[in-house]
């Protein structure tokens, strides 16, 4: 609750708009508005390893339609990167790892190359999947969707600065 966007979260009220409204909740292991009262109970572990926050589409539906006004879709997303920090996501779910391998894509080139980041994650995941989608890589790559060049930009050390005074701050708080 000490993270910027989350410090509301006091003031949830269990009242279940956020499930009510969530077009995913059906599909969750816990709903959003378990989520939010776990979170707020501090029960760290069972949030966190749960794959109710990797299936939150941040759509921000229960955003907008909760009645205190609690940023539910950034406390999930700040679930989510605490998730991926301590190492406790599901080890072969595409999103954490396409999550992961984004940032560390970012973080060395200051950009995504999507054909790299795809087969990283392919790879990480199901390669069996990888397998399967052959075909819409060829037309991606024919159509220039998808590019074979590692994709830079100019000044990388910026990015890098800026996305390290951002984890500073958030291990500040």
């Amino acid at each position: 609750m000490r993270m910027p966007g989350c410090e509301q979260l006091e003031s949830c009220i269990q009242c279940g708009t956020c499930s009510g409204v969530c077009p995913l909740s059906i599909y969750m292991s816990h709903t959003p508005r378990q989520v939010m009262a776990l979170t707020r109970g501090d029960f760290k572990r069972e949030v966190l390893h749960s794959h109710t926050i990797w299936l939150c589409a941040s759509c921000y539906a229960c955003t907008v339609e909760c009645p205190q006004g609690i940023r539910i879709t950034d406390i999930m997303y700040e679930l989510k990167q605490r998730a991926i920090s301590e190492g406790v996501y599901p080890r072969r779910f595409p999103i954490p790892v396409l999550a992961h391998e984004f940032n560390a894509m970012v973080q060395k080139h200051g950009r995504i190359t999507e054909l790299q980041l795809v087969i990283r994650m392919f790879l990480k995941t199901s390669w069996v999947a990888a397998l399967a989608n052959w075909r819409l890589g060829l037309d991606l790559l024919r159509t220039g969707r998808f590019s074979l060049l590692t994709e830079r930009i100019k000044r990388r050390g910026d990015i890098a600065r800026m996305l390290d005074a951002v984890d500073g701050t958030k291990g500040r708080s």
